[in-house]
């Protein structure tokens, strides 16, 4: 039988792992810049810390794991010989006590209450690792892949929004990817749910609204007639979701319409706390962003635990979806009973970035670089002679190998076309003689006999 994968899973050959680490390395430094630092935290999370936390139809997509040794112990005779009655939710429950992480967000609050003694609050923390998803796999979706967040917990201030916002810029400035951070607030659309009327439909209005872009304003308003909400309502909603101009302008118009609705106003004070902060007007000395800044109240995010900011990055130069996404959540750990902990986050999404970077070709060289420099063995007598200066080559931080067997130079140049490597270095009884080496550029065949200093020259500012 031929060997295969789970679908919707994926091997990365050597060149793609030097890309994907290129990126993780790229966020990784820009949040430990400002000051994250990085967990990690199971696999594997218990259900009773997964389930009813997404939703009901994200508990669907939970990978649920078998309990190990006699997984049946649990049912009776009589449940066993009625299994095809029983419920999937029933039979899980008791043939699966443990799950596969669907994202790092509930982990991480979970690790926030089990660790608070040993916190030190605000906690900014990053974490890169793998998820699980029982999605149907589709072109960009799969159920396997990597999140990349960062989440400030314990504080309030929307200085944390304001550094958020400088990390995606200067993480996409690093890629150099134009990208368009558009930023809304969960209270304004609150607060639109109140003055239209429909402040029991904050939920169906938020997740119509979020699929603007998707299929279209008619498409939005047939969904929110779906949900209950009357002619009136939906027409109020159409200048609201259709707003335009400045970022000022925006603010300063739905600031008018949601004049009778303190948690709307509350909102809108804290969007441009954010803008203003960002823009410099706050401080001339204040560095600006690269990237564009928008107010987009069409954006809500499906997630309903935001409270606050929600942000979303486009690629301008790519069709794509959303490349990152995040908000402020009020009340995250209350799930596992510690209430009234604020936190604000942003999530990378890092196979988006991946083919953004492969689209636009934007992976510096040296990223996907392997080996630079190859040894050709000519025998034990030359080998013996280059081992020492082998070693020198990765002292200096040259990536260098030299070839294990004493094979024909055709199948040695080879392997170095093969794998890429710009340099093969040559040593043979004249430069045994004259304690030198032959370095020869595989791109252009100049061949140039040198001292060991001068070969690691050459080769470094190459």
């Amino acid at each position: 039988m031929k060997p295969s994968i789970p679908k919707g899973t994926r091997d990365f050959g050597p060149i793609e792992m030097a890309k994907r680490n290129y990126i993780f390395n790229t966020i990784r430094e820009v949040y430990a810049l400002y000051g994250f630092q990085q967990i990690e935290t199971p696999a594997m999370e218990t259900l009773q810390t997964l389930m009813g936390k997404y939703g009901e139809e994200g508990d669907k997509l939970l990978f649920k794991v078998l309990n190990s040794g006699d997984f049946l112990q649990k049912f009776s005779d009589e449940e066993i010989s009625n299994l095809k009655s029983q419920t999937s939710n029933h039979i899980a429950a008791k043939l699966c006590e443990k799950g596969l992480r669907y994202d790092l967000t509930v982990p991480f609050a979970r690790y926030v209450v089990m660790h608070r003694e040993e916190l030190q609050l605000p906690f900014k923390r990053f974490q890169i690792q793998p998820v699980w998803r029982a999605d149907r796999p589709q072109k960009g979706r799969y159920r396997e892949f990597y999140q990349c967040d960062a989440d400030v917990v314990g504080s309030d201030s929307l200085l944390n929004e304001v550094e958020l916002m400088q990390i995606v810029d200067e993480v996409f400035k690093r890629f150099g990817i134009r990208v368009a951070i558009k930023i809304n607030n969960r209270k304004i659309l609150t607060g639109i749910a109140e003055v239209i009327g429909a402040a029991d439909k904050i939920v169906d209005i938020t997740v119509a609204i979020d699929k603007l872009d998707k299929i279209g304003l008619d498409n939005v308003n047939a969904e929110l007639r779906e949900d209950g909400l009357t002619e009136e309502q939906i027409e109020k909603l159409q200048p609201i979701i259709s707003l335009t101009g400045t970022n000022e302008e925006k603010l300063q118009t739905i600031s008018n319409v949601l004049k009778d609705s303190e948690t709307g106003l509350k909102g809108v004070e804290e969007l441009r706390f954010i803008f203003d902060t960002l823009s410099g007007n706050h401080n001339s000395q204040f560095s600006i962003l690269h990237s564009q800044l928008e107010f987009d109240l069409t954006l809500a995010r499906g997630l309903n635990y935001y409270t606050g900011a929600i942000f979303e990055v486009k690629a301008l130069d790519v069709q794509i979806g959303s490349i990152t996404g995040g908000g402020r959540y009020d009340n995250l750990t209350g799930i596992f009973g510690m209430p009234g902990l604020s936190g604000v986050g942003i999530s990378f999404g890092a196979d988006r970035i991946y083919d953004v970077l492969n689209q636009l070709d934007l992976y510096p060289k040296e990223s996907v670089n392997g080996t630079q420099v190859l040894f050709i063995n000519f025998g034990e007598k030359e080998t013996a002679y280059c081992l020492p200066y082998l070693n020198m080559v990765r002292t200096r931080g040259i990536r260098a190998e030299i070839y294990p067997d004493a094979a024909k130079m055709k199948k040695q140049m080879s392997y170095a076309n093969a794998k890429q490597i710009p340099y093969v270095v040559l040593a043979g009884e004249n430069e045994m003689n004259e304690k030198k080496l032959t370095l020869k550029n595989m791109d252009t065949g100049e061949q140039q006999m040198l001292t060991i200093d001068e070969l690691i020259n050459k080769v470094t500012v190459s």
